[in-house]
């Protein structure tokens, strides 16, 4: 059984992943549980790994992974939509086929794949030539792709997205569209030439494309001179 502390943390981490595609910052987590230091979040870090609620991953930046959910979460998810469909990286993915959804306290697995087109390599980083041509295809599981929508895969090529989670090699899953909230991770096209994956920002006239690392500094161009080509919704990782 899980303290109210552990199973708060473990549903403000689950929600943010829904949200944003990755997992809150130690300072997030100890703001959101009104917590004074952050040795009281890795204590309750350790609690929910040593439990098997979550799976820290070694040597990655705000790397962790929720492996299962505790009845009570699960009850509580159902209650407020139209089916649980549990997600390590959320997608945005429709709610359906409830019937297939995991039960209670079961490892969280993608219960059906759906082959995507890696567009080659996308920078985060200093911007690279925009893609346009299939490197390869990969197989990505259903809960990770929004109903209704066109994905396509990209392998990161740079380290400036490493803080919220997105290291050089891995694969991200992008749907395709041409509009973004600010804030959100997106494939953002220069000039018509070159393209990489930052966090997006509007001003008055101008976008600002924001890395995750503080190495490197924020690009602020003309708002024409930028178009949205898609936003991130998955992140797949090879070991």
């Amino acid at each position: 059984m899980l303290t109210k502390k552990q199973l708060d943390l473990l549903e403000f981490i689950h929600k943010r992943m829904a949200r944003d595609g990755v997992p809150p910052s130690f300072d997030e987590m100890k703001e959101a549980l009104d917590l004074r230091s952050k040795s009281g979040i890795h204590r309750l870090i350790t609690a929910l790994e040593e439990r098997g609620f979550i799976r820290r991953l070694a040597h990655r930046a705000r790397a962790i992974e929720i492996v299962k959910l505790p009845d009570s979460l699960l009850a509580k998810e159902a209650a407020t939509s139209r089916g649980f469909r549990p997600r390590v990286i959320d997608g945005g993915a429709d709610a359906s086929a409830a019937a297939d959804r995991p039960s209670g306290g079961q490892p969280l697995e993608a219960l059906h794949a759906q082959e995507l087109q890696v567009m080659g390599k996308i920078a985060a980083g200093v911007p690279i030539e925009a893609i346009s041509e299939v490197a390869s295809h990969i197989a990505v599981p259903g809960s990770m792709l929004s109903r209704g929508g066109d994905h396509y895969a990209l392998e990161v090529s740079g380290d400036s997205m490493i803080e919220a989670g997105i290291n050089d090699g891995d694969v991200v899953i992008i749907r395709e569209t041409a509009t973004a909230d600010d804030g959100d991770i997106v494939v953002a096209l220069v000039e018509e030439q070159e393209a990489t994956l930052k966090k997006i920002y509007r001003k008055s006239g101008s976008i600002d494309l924001v890395a995750a690392n503080p190495a490197y500094a924020t690009r602020t161009l003309p708002a024409d001179k930028v178009r949205v080509q898609g936003r991130l919704v998955g992140l797949i990782r090879s070991y």
